[in-house]
């Protein structure tokens, strides 16, 4: 480490020694700067009265308002997903939805996971997935179930052998005839 001379180690030149007199000058000067009345607020006492009770009004009528439409809407979700993807257990989504509702949002995480499965079982007995056939040629889009049956049939007919077809034909205009005799009745 270099020293210089007349200096001694970890010395600094700068420093003024400090004599009471001078720190009595400093501490009457800043004293002189300190205003009379300390104030917390930027705000007269009147606005400070308004603003607080601004404050608490909206602290206890909007915000839990607004948590609670939040709180809602979180939770029909699933049901809105469902509905979206046609889900064939809407309802009971939305029955599930509303019950996570009651219970504090309990339930809410298996009715988001239920309105995105695909109900296997559903498939199995009905063949399809949804609720509503998307489809132009099933019912529930827009076409009778009498209109729908005779586009299948018509469908049909390109894939069955002409023999195989006439008998197919003779037995429906049988059960055509047994339904208008029933009706007759």
């Amino acid at each position: 480490m270099l020293k210089m001379p007349g200096h001694a180690i970890g010395t600094n030149r700068w420093t003024v020694p400090a004599t009471p007199g001078i720190v009595r000058l400093l501490t009457l000067v800043l004293l002189l700067f300190v205003p009379s009345d300390a104030r917390a607020s930027l705000l007269s006492e009147e606005a400070e009265d308004k603003l607080a009770t601004f404050i608490a009004l909206f602290v206890i009528f909007v915000v839990p308002a607004v948590l609670i439409a939040l709180f809602w809407m979180v939770h029909i979700l699933p049901e809105q997903i469902a509905h979206k993807r046609n889900h064939p257990q809407f309802e009971a989504i939305r029955t599930l939805c509303l019950l996570s509702l009651v219970f504090g949002g309990l339930l809410w995480p298996l009715a988001w996971i239920w309105a995105y499965s695909k109900p296997v079982l559903h498939k199995l007995a009905y063949g399809t997935d949804k609720l509503h056939a998307e489809d132009e040629h099933e019912p529930g889009a827009g076409t009778t179930v009498e209109t729908s049956l005779r586009d299948r049939l018509a469908r049909l007919e390109g894939r069955v052998p002409p023999s195989e077809l006439a008998v197919l034909r003779t037995d429906l205009e049988a059960l055509e005839a047994k339904f208008v005799d029933n009706e007759g009745r």
